[in-house]
């Protein structure tokens, strides 16, 4: 029994909740800001109120990274010491997707988390000190059980049945091709589940849950995000004129965008080119195929469990080891969900929301930093000849036209 609890999947199951129940019934802080236009902008950045805000930040980060003690031998003043260089470097990280031109492109933290780490291991390596604080999968499973309290089924029921048909169908259709084309080009089975999951689903969060649930490598999920986000930049830019020379409704043409373009922020930016009523119906359908995530990561959990490594299926799945395996992360995603959605008041919803976002955003910033120095370059650049990337495309491109006609005959 005791071993059953002491692993990765149930701290972050305990950890996730245990910050969800905090904010929501004892303990609440102003979230720091990074946004920023200019010098005086910047100057801002550095008053009492931001620095408390940032170092009450720090100190969430301190208990969820020292509460991975659990998870083996750790020294103390190590993790101390690697945590806290990790979060000043993520910090960073989250002040260069401030600025407002950036924001602007849809950029968000998350590459500018990978691309610091990648630059730091490429110039200094990794110091043998900070390597025990390099836990992303812990962090971003903690993270994910949070990012649960962001998908309130009450928004997703009161938008409308179009856009959850729309995701279901999107995802369904987007994700099994992707699996095919992937497999007709023989990339390996984690590769293809997290680039399906991917550009199926909701992008950077589908790509972490689905490792998460296969307890995938780390550098194959880092070059997924890399594909998924430098996939979505030529998107943003091309999709609002290529809507404006068809002539699309702001309905038809936020569904489109909200279905195809796979990171939150690249939705909201390019959905904002085309008017309000774009980007709210891009924002509905965003958050539609997010509600599918956690019943995804179930879902290919279910499927890895039953799959022998040389791709023989199992007929008859051996439960007890399903459960032994099963992500519990994902329990805790689904009951974040679930709380914030049919148990706090609404009251509670609305005033712990963002500071729940806000630390999710923490806790993901530090495992992408944490997943940029574990990539090796070279590695990444090698991975599978190119063919993984096109595979992405050629998938990408048929989510493109199939959600396109999907989204003409259900909102014209």
């Amino acid at each position: 029994m005791k071993k059953s609890f002491l692993n990765e999947d149930w701290l972050a199951f305990i950890a996730g909740l245990f910050l969800i129940l905090i904010t929501a019934f004892f303990f609440r802080f102003d979230l720091p800001k990074f946004n920023w236009s200019g010098k005086q902008d910047v100057i801002g950045l550095f008053r009492a109120s931001n620095g408390a805000a940032v170092a009450w930040i720090y100190l969430v980060i301190l208990a969820v990274g020292l509460a991975s003690m659990f998870l083996g031998n750790k020294k103390i003043g190590y993790l101390l010491v690697g945590l806290s260089v990790l979060f000043i470097i993520s910090i960073l990280a989250q002040f260069l997707a401030g600025y407002t031109l950036i924001k602007g492109f849809g950029l968000e933290y998350v590459l500018f988390a990978l691309l610091l780490g990648i630059l730091i291991r490429s110039l200094i390596g990794i110091p043998r000190w900070l390597a025990p604080s390099l836990q992303s999968e812990f962090f971003i499973k903690t993270g994910l059980v949070l990012l649960g309290a962001s998908i309130i089924f009450h928004d997703i029921i009161k938008a409308g049945s179009l856009g959850m048909i729309q995701a279901l169908a999107v995802v369904l259709a987007v994700w099994y091709f992707a699996y095919w084309v992937a497999k007709k080009f023989k990339i390996d089975e984690e590769l293809s589940l997290m680039m399906s999951s991917a550009v199926s689903i909701c992008g950077v969060s589908a790509a972490v849950a689905t490792c998460g649930a296969i307890q995938g490598d780390g550098k194959k999920l880092s070059y997924v995000i890399s594909l998924v986000l430098l996939v979505a930049l030529p998107m943003m830019i091309f999709m609002p004129f290529i809507a404006n020379q068809l002539h699309l409704s702001p309905s038809i043409a936020g569904a489109w965008i909200g279905g195809t373009i796979d990171t939150t922020g690249g939705v909201v930016a390019t959905g904002a080119q085309l008017g309000e009523e774009a980007l709210h119906m891009s924002t509905i359908v965003k958050l539609s195929q997010n509600v599918l995530l956690g019943i995804a990561a179930v879902a290919i959990s279910f499927f890895w469990m039953v799959k022998r490594k040389d791709g023989e299926t199992k007929n008859t799945p051996n439960w007890q080891l399903i459960w032994e395996r099963f992500p519990k992360f994902v329990l805790g995603f689904l009951a974040a969900s679930v709380l914030y959605s049919f148990v706090l008041t609404g009251e509670t919803v609305s005033q712990t929301k963002d500071l729940v976002k806000g630390i999710q955003t923490a806790l993901f910033s530090i495992a992408f930093v944490s997943i940029g120095l574990e990539t090796d370059l070279s590695l990444l650049v090698k991975t599978g000849n190119g063919k993984p990337a096109l595979v992405f495309v050629i998938a990408q491109v048929f989510n493109i036209f199939f959600t396109l006609v999907l989204a003409y005959f259900l909102f014209s």
